[in-house]
């Protein structure tokens, strides 16, 4: 088959620790160099926390796999320093269509507002995706030690430690690690060591998935068909990549042979029936999948920590996959800096458990739900779905019930121990457990945006729109914890007096288009503290050291000391203990 991209090599390098006789100890080890590992290494090095990544591999991803990066993913890899090489070769898109039969029945746009500083979707095939984290994970070398064909070969979980067993081309050594990070896919081998379970459902129906180079005159939306004459009663997606290259999903059913259907004599008249005869192309890569929706019950074992499809995994109808994992990362990666810092307990990491957890329970609900709708087991449920589907061309109503994939949104912590106050009167899309919005500012005279100032650490974003006195009575107040939490930044919403702009690492924002205003129901005085993952976390009508000294404390778990412990007494009794080898 053809290919528009050739994969890099990236070189092995002999360890060190062939040449000590002594375990050399590490703060955190990372098993898998995809996009869940790598994310996480550069997030934790941006946070000053070294880590050794470990790859048995020597290159990217075959094949493109993930394709679709939703707004959220997008923002956090921006904080990450790897968006813009992203958005610069994606292909950007916020529209969608969906057919059934032969007519279209709707259209939808995700990102109806203007003022963001990244699009609703991008799709990008993952190889350049993963090609673009190993260059950041590169300038990032010095805390990060990203080492190819390293292969682990036994984990021995301890609840204060985990030792680690690796094999290489010039021999195998250990490592002793703090905390040892899982993400080493949907397969891991580290669970199974571990004598660990994902739990789920497998889908009963099979799908071909093919990359196909052609020009065409298709738009960048995405297209779903329902029972498409040129495929009756199954399913199609299509969406456009960069390099003229198209992915297409066929529902096949599940009779349908795996290895027969992948062959390229077989694939290519289907393809064709959905082009047309007079349409070329050429198959660059293709696979048949059964979809999986599973999830492990404890994504936390000792100080082994699962992330991505190792902890989680969804069917990719709605792009929750890849998108999902990133967030996990984010959510992960400025509780264990912290915790690893002394600057937080351990009890906190608990808390990237409970978050994510709800994460990943949103993320496979509506993955089933979509997958139920779009291959209806049953005549009920295909009646009921064809008949929506006909309501859907004429009633609004009726299109919240078509699902051919809820898109990837962002999960809003409701209910996290770790959230603080939340004022009334204050839009409810930004109560605490809920990320960000972005905006547009204007930052010493040049625009800029919003969630370019947030994250990493606490920020207090405050509206110093205040009057002389007002201002010199909060500066008075907020001066103290500032010196005292040096983890907290101050960003006001100016112009707002002297008194306010000379407190300790206070950046002064002008609201350039009113959106921060609006979208954060701003009024004089007014905060939001948001967490280092740009999630907002306490919120208040009018801000006071003592309420955001206490909201910082209890969002780095001061309360939650007691947990760990409990945790451990419950692993400490795991059947098949703690030792585990390949």
């Amino acid at each position: 088959m053809p290919t528009t991209y050739k994969n890099p090599v990236y070189p092995y390098r002999r360890p060190p620790e062939l040449d000590r006789t002594d375990v050399r100890h590490c703060p955190v080890v990372i098993v898998g160099a995809g996009p869940t590992g790598l994310a996480a290494a550069i997030d934790l090095a941006q946070q000053g926390i070294d880590s050794v990544v470990l790859d048995d591999n020597n290159t990217v991803s075959v094949g493109s796999r993930a394709i679709c990066f939703a707004k959220r993913t997008l923002e956090i890899l921006d904080r990450l320093g790897c968006a813009q090489p992203m958005l610069d070769k994606g292909v950007t898109w916020q529209h969608g269509r969906v057919f059934f039969q032969e007519r279209e029945i709707y259209d939808f746009d995700l990102l109806p507002e203007d003022g963001h500083r990244v699009p609703a979707f991008i799709n990008l095939q993952q190889y350049y995706f993963e090609e673009y984290l190993v260059d950041r994970a590169g300038e990032l070398a010095e805390r990060i030690d990203l080492r190819w064909k390293h292969k682990v070969t036994s984990v021995d979980s301890q609840p204060d430690r985990t030792l680690v067993a690796v094999a290489t081309e010039d021999g195998d050594y250990r490592l002793n690690c703090d905390y040892l990070l899982v993400a080493d896919g949907a397969n891991s081998k580290i669970r199974d060591m571990l004598h660990l379970e994902s739990k789920g459902q497998v889908f009963h129906d099979h799908f071909l998935i093919a990359d196909v180079i052609m020009k065409a005159d298709f738009p960048t939306e995405r297209w779903f068909w329902f029972d498409p004459p040129f495929h009756p009663n199954q399913s199609v997606l299509l969406h456009k990549q960069p390099d003229n290259v198209w992915r297409i999903d066929f529902q096949l059913g599940w009779d349908a042979d795996p290895e027969e259907e992948k062959k390229e004599e077989n694939i290519r008249p289907r393809v064709q029936a959905m082009l047309g005869e007079e349409v070329e192309f050429e198959l660059e890569w293709a696979s048949v999948y059964t979809f999986r929706c599973r999830m492990m019950d404890d994504f936390i074992h000792n100080r082994v920590v699962f992330m991505g499809d190792a902890a989680h995994q969804v069917s990719p109808f709605g792009a929750r996959g890849a998108n999902g994992a990133i967030q996990g990362t984010d959510n992960l990666a400025w509780k264990l800096a912290r915790v690893l810092k002394g600057q937080a307990p351990e009890a906190l990491l608990e808390t990237y458990n409970t978050e994510r957890q709800q994460g990943a329970k949103e993320n496979i609900l509506n993955s089933t739900r979509a997958t139920d709708f779009i291959t209806p087991k049953s005549r009920i449920s295909r009646l009921f779905r064809d008949t929506t589907l006909e309501l859907a061309e004429h009633y609004p109503f009726a299109r919240r019930l078509v699902n051919s994939g809820r898109l990837s949104t962002p999960c809003r912590y409701d209910g996290s121990p770790l959230n603080g106050p939340g004022a009334e009167g204050l839009p409810r899309e930004l109560r605490p457990g809920s990320p960000a919005k972005d905006a547009p500012i204007r930052l010493a005279g040049e625009d800029a945006w919003l969630l370019n100032r947030l994250g990493d650490r606490f920020v207090l974003l405050l509206d110093g729109r205040v009057g002389t006195a007002e201002a010199e009575a909060l500066s008075a107040d907020l001066e103290g914890l500032l010196d005292r939490q040096a983890d907290l930044d101050l960003l006001l919403v100016g112009p707002t007096p002297h008194a306010l702009t000379q407190l300790p690492r206070s950046v002064v924002i002008e609201d350039a288009e009113g959106l921060v205003g609006e979208r954060y129901g701003l009024r004089a005085g007014a905060g939001y503290l948001i967490r280092p993952d740009q999630h907002v976390t306490a919120r208040w009508a009018e801000v006071t050291a003592e309420a955001v000294g206490d909201a910082v404390d209890h969002a780095l778990g001061a309360h939650l000391e007691t947990l760990r412990d409990s945790r451990l007494d419950t692993h400490s009794n795991t059947p098949g203990g703690p030792h585990a080898t390949a």
